[in-house]
């Protein structure tokens, strides 16, 4: 009879809900509550898939799922991030993960967009308030210790996306730049100078953030680590510290030249 489902049936279709319910549950509590917050956030802004199909509750908590389990992939390193492993991490068909996301590039997108939503608390928030001479090198090394944290936290997906800007990828290359212009802005007012294309003290934030990020890069990828020759047991914070003397002796140097 058409319209008709039989106890079993419902009892099945129930059965499969509740499965994905927990699903999408599992991947969710696996995060942070502030990073899960920001997928939530993120996904919430999305409003169709790309069949053009406007997304209910069901196909917005479906695009959480993927990127809860994309996130939770690359903190394992231990297991090739593809849109396939994506796929069987998340639980579902790669043709469903395709109604979402076309290609690898634009997951890692996806992701990296609350993921970056969690650095104001990661490593902004200590750049905001206006750092004193007498505790410059102390705040300074609080920063780069915080922004390695941040690193360490989320190393296999930032060296994916920095790898893929390197190789010329338009989109990678144009967050990496957006998501190091706050930093730059928040340096040079920390130097006493407002930010303005082609100012000297802009110059030199960008210099100094470039070593300090490439030396990060640098301790966070172990295989990176072994092709240069630096053992396992040495530890970061000679880096870290090092990268702390330079921006303070910037700082001091664009604050002297203000006064």
């Amino acid at each position: 009879m058409a319209g008709w489902a039989s106890p079993a049936g419902l009892s099945a279709g129930r059965r499969m809900a509740g499965e994905g319910d927990r699903q999408d549950a599992r991947h969710l509590a696996a995060l942070s509550p502030t990073l899960a917050a920001a997928v939530s956030d993120a996904c919430a802004s999305v409003s169709h898939n790309l069949n053009g199909q406007r997304l209910g509750r069901k196909g917005r908590v479906t695009r959480e799922r993927i990127v809860a389990a994309a996130i939770e992939l690359f903190g394992d390193n231990e297991e090739p991030v593809t849109l396939g492993s994506v796929a069987r991490r998340a639980g579902l068909g790669l043709t469903s993960l395709y109604n979402y996301f076309p290609d690898l590039t634009d997951l890692l997108l996806a992701v990296l967009e609350p993921v970056l939503a969690t650095a104001e608390s990661g490593y902004l928030a200590v750049l905001r308030d206006r750092w004193p001479d007498e505790q410059l090198y102390e705040n300074c090394y609080a920063f780069v210790r915080s922004y390695h944290a941040f690193w360490a936290r989320n190393s296999q997906l930032l060296h994916m996306r920095n790898s893929l800007a390197d190789q010329h990828d338009e989109r990678m290359m144009k967050h990496r730049i957006t998501s190091t212009r706050p930093i730059i802005e928040l340096l040079v007012w920390q130097m006493g100078r407002n930010v303005a294309p082609g100012q000297h003290s802009t110059s030199m934030a960008s210099m100094v953030m470039t070593g300090i990020e490439r030396s990060i890069t640098l301790v966070t990828d172990h295989e990176l680590r072994a092709l240069v020759g630096i053992p396992p047991e040495l530890n970061d914070d000679r880096y870290l510290r090092a990268g702390a003397s330079l921006l303070e002796l910037a700082i001091r140097d664009a604050r002297g030249d203000t006064a």
